[in-house]
């Protein structure tokens, strides 16, 4: 009898101990799940591509001329302010929220403000990583077009403009290629048609250098251009400005993975693989045709090659990175020799490089996608080549006529009531001094 009620109490005294283990384990279970080295790769691909703006703005202001160096600049540095608001308030409830717009508009009252996702965790990785890390794409792609009409535009018009584009252009185009929610949420348009845009070929590229060059045409070129020169004023700057961009690519393409794991290695890999036969067939050129290479050339190979693998990044192998860089490096490298004899003046090759670049990406990617990574049909049969040659082709020419339209009329707006274009005085001395009242380089105002 004793013994029995020894092991009563010996089992009460177990249950008692082991009952706060038991409740703590159940409340650790309804804990979301963390990846923790998720979250560091999509940290550090987050600050790499934020690092690419600041590149962007010394490529850019290095290719200009001195009164419009700072001007140049700011025009990066702002897309970093008014986009960097205008995202978390309603830019990732465009492009992300539930579709509500046929697949091209996206809305959900919770994303406002970032409202509702304090707390989420999805896959292991917080929500507000992955809405920061997206910022940083929907940041830069304003910032590029304004290589477009650089050194003629005003800064209030121009901030207004890029706030607009955002929500008109960007966002629906984001929503668009990238958007899935699933059975319940629907899915966007390209998304949906099976089009492979792995890290912003045509939501970044293709439609800032299309609406880059309806900018450039629409406002007419630089006082003085093509009779008078305009050299850049610092190719150092720009050179270390397309070093950095090179850099800060790797986080823009193998960060699109969204793990740590294969598919990120293989998107970092095929990045360098593009960028380097890029820049060497850029060189290999003009070593050919003016028996020197330039450290603008090489700047220009880099980007070319890395713009065409922003698409296909992570789906080709090495071969087809090696094809993509250079194929678009030749295309780029003609595009520009086609302005020059046309003479409009997209001042810094918006359209010959990101759009050229990111059309050849966007298609040609087509016939290097590895085995297994080829969209499937409604039946789960990977497309044919032709099949996904039309809907790449599909997509290019939606973005393509979307953002001219969107583009131009934005543009007549923006100029018909505030105003785009700097005055002819105005633009004599420059934007440095002009608009912000500095000077780029201490007291010197050269031209």
């Amino acid at each position: 009898m004793r013994a029995a009620r020894w092991v009563c109490l010996i089992s009460l005294a177990l249950l008692v101990c082991h009952t706060p283990q038991v409740m703590a384990a159940g409340h650790e279970a309804a804990e979301p799940v963390i990846n923790s080295g998720t979250i560091a790769w999509m940290l550090t691909s987050t600050m790499l591509a934020l690092l690419m703006v600041p590149g962007l703005a010394m490529f850019y202001g290095g290719l200009v001329r001195t009164k419009n160096v700072l001007g140049t600049m700011m025009h990066c540095f702002a897309a970093m302010a008014v986009i960097g608001v205008l995202w978390p308030v309603v830019g990732y409830s465009l492009a992300f929220g539930r579709d509500v717009g046929g697949g091209w508009l996206g809305w959900d009252s919770g994303l406002l403000f970032l409202n509702g996702i304090d707390t989420s965790v999805t896959n292991g990785l917080p929500d507000y990583v992955l809405v920061i890390f997206q910022s940083k794409f929907a940041i830069i792609t304003p910032a590029l077009i304004a290589g477009a009409f650089a050194e003629r535009v005003r800064f209030r018009g121009y901030c207004v403009f890029i706030a607009i584009w955002f929500l008109v252009v960007y966002a629906p185009l984001c929503h668009s290629v990238w958007y899935d929610g699933g059975e319940e949420g629907g899915k966007g348009y390209l998304l949906s048609q099976g089009a492979i845009d792995f890290a912003g070929g045509t939501v970044v590229h293709i439609s800032a250098g299309v609406s880059g060059l309806v900018a450039a045409l629409f406002l007419g070129a630089r006082r003085g251009y093509p009779r008078t020169a305009m050299h850049p004023n610092n190719l150092t700057m720009t050179l270390i400005g397309a070093g950095l961009l090179w850099v800060g690519w790797f986080g823009f393409n193998a960060g699109s993975a969204v793990e740590s794991g294969l598919k990120t290695a293989q998107a970092l890999t095929v990045t360098q693989v593009a960028a380097a036969a890029g820049a060497l067939t850029w060189i290999i050129i003009e070593g050919c045709k003016h028996g020197k290479a330039t450290s603008l050339g090489m700047a220009s190979g880099i980007l070319a090659g890395l713009i065409a693998i922003t698409p296909a990044a992570g789906v080709v192998t090495v071969k087809g990175a090696l094809v993509l860089g250079s194929v678009a490096s030749i295309a780029s490298y003609l595009a520009i020799a086609v302005k020059n004899k046309l003479g409009y003046d997209d001042s810094l090759d918006v359209f010959g490089i990101h759009g050229v670049a990111g059309m050849l990406g966007a298609i040609l990617l087509t016939f290097f996608v590895r085995t297994g990574d080829m969209p499937v049909n409604d039946h789960k049969v990977p497309h044919t080549i032709g099949q996904q040659l039309f809907i790449q082709f599909e997509g290019v020419a939606i973005t393509c006529v979307g953002a001219a339209i969107v583009t131009l009329i934005l543009l007549w707006l923006i100029d018909k009531t505030i105003g785009l274009r700097l005055k002819q005085q105005d633009e004599h001395a420059g934007m440095d001094h002009s608009l912000h009242g500095e000077h780029g380089y201490g007291l010197l105002n050269l031209n």
